[in-house]
């Protein structure tokens, strides 16, 4: 999966760039869709370093093997980020889990 690709995940399931971030808690890792989007005036990236960012999260799920996971619930999810909540998607990364949890 590909930044590009991450985005158009997005864009088909909300219909807005939302802020993706990998957060570690409690001894595992998560995909956490964030409320904020590009298209908010608030939103502090530019559309260049949005896509940046995508490019460098997608670039960790693919090492880490967790694209599939991350794209199925996000298909699959009926959550939708909104003020204060994120989407949380936990990542079952298997026996290679320790290698991330540094």
């Amino acid at each position: 999966m590909t930044g590009r690709e991450l985005h158009q995940l997005l864009l088909d399931k909300w219909g807005r760039s939302y802020d993706i971030q990998l957060r570690r808690t409690q001894g595992k890792i998560f995909v956490q869709i964030m409320w904020k989007y590009l298209e908010q005036a608030s939103f502090p990236l530019t559309e260049a370093d949005y896509h940046e960012h995508l490019h460098n999260i997608a670039s960790y799920l693919q090492a880490m093997g967790g694209t599939t996971q991350v794209e199925t619930y996000i298909q699959q999810t009926r959550e939708r980020p909104r003020l204060g909540k994120a989407v949380s998607i936990p990542l079952d990364l298997g026996e290679r889990a320790s290698e991330w949890l540094v």
